[in-house]
């Protein structure tokens, strides 16, 4: 049994992944959630960091083609792995940031990021989704503010400038 004052080592691995379209490796410890990772070790700020539990949605990412909480991923599983953030969406000029900002989808923008990256993921499985699919895949996703009926506006907007494009 381990005595409650002695520390635990903590292992250290190179992972690699792609993030963004670009190639990183990283020496990450073994108990690093990729949010930590890209957050402060990549700098990818847009990545929040809201209730550490996997219950908000301010951390998600899109990972191997799906929308994931990066708070409940550790980093070293990530070796590999293809990561799309919101940088990387708003790089691309997606049609959701632009959605977003004109039907006024955030008060503090904290959650914002999260909600586009949830949002793009849904798009890039479902071109035409109903409002009901955009509310069911949005239901992870927390607002402090409620600006909640504004997002399907966004997202089902989005989808159809993404396909007239």
């Amino acid at each position: 049994m381990l005595q409650p004052d002695k520390k635990v080592p903590i292992s250290e691995e190179k992972i690699s992944f792609v993030v963004n379209g670009d190639l990183y490796e990283v020496r990450v410890q073994s108990n690093w959630t990729l949010q930590y990772v890209l957050h402060n070790e990549l700098g990818l700020t847009g990545t929040k960091e809201f209730c550490n539990d996997g219950a908000c949605g301010a951390c998600a990412v899109i990972l191997d083609g799906r929308s994931v909480l990066s708070c409940m991923i550790l980093a070293i599983e990530c070796d590999g792995k293809t990561i799309e953030t919101i940088e990387g969406i708003a790089r691309a000029s997606h049609p959701l940031v632009e959605a977003y900002v004109k039907h006024s989808c955030m008060q503090c923008g904290y959650c914002t990021p999260g909600f586009i990256v949830t949002a793009k993921a849904l798009l890039d499985k479902n071109s035409n989704p109903t409002e009901e699919e955009v509310k069911e895949a949005l239901v992870g996703n927390l607002c402090r503010c409620g600006t909640y009926p504004q997002h399907t506006i966004a997202v089902l907007e989005a989808a159809n400038n993404l396909r007239r494009r």
